[in-house]
């Protein structure tokens, strides 16, 4: 099993509105592929000066359906987070392994 993080760095002009969309639009779009599954948000504490950072993880079986739910969802997703919130929300991916 594989860990999908994206650690987003949120603005506080758009806060509000990142977490009212990740939650009401962003997560039950992906759910409906059906490839993500157990999505859990964290509020990541290390100290910043401005905006607050954010983590979303997804298990995922393997990182070649991780690929195809990209190339069918993620690109068109990305873009919709670009398009609404601009360079107010950046975003970045990691895929982790499970150890223990």
């Amino acid at each position: 099993m594989l860990i999908y993080n994206t650690t987003f760095q949120v603005d506080d002009a758009v806060h509000d509105n990142f977490l009212i969309w990740i939650k009401e639009s962003y997560i039950p779009e992906v759910q409906k592929h059906g490839t993500l599954k157990a999505p859990r948000i964290c509020r990541i504490l290390s100290h910043r000066d401005e905006g607050s950072s954010y983590s979303l993880q997804w298990e995922v079986e393997s990182s070649g359906l991780l690929h195809r739910w990209h190339m069918e969802q993620g690109v068109r997703l990305n873009d919709e987070l670009k398009k609404i919130f601009k360079d107010k929300v950046v975003g970045f991916p990691t895929l982790m392994e499970i150890v223990e």
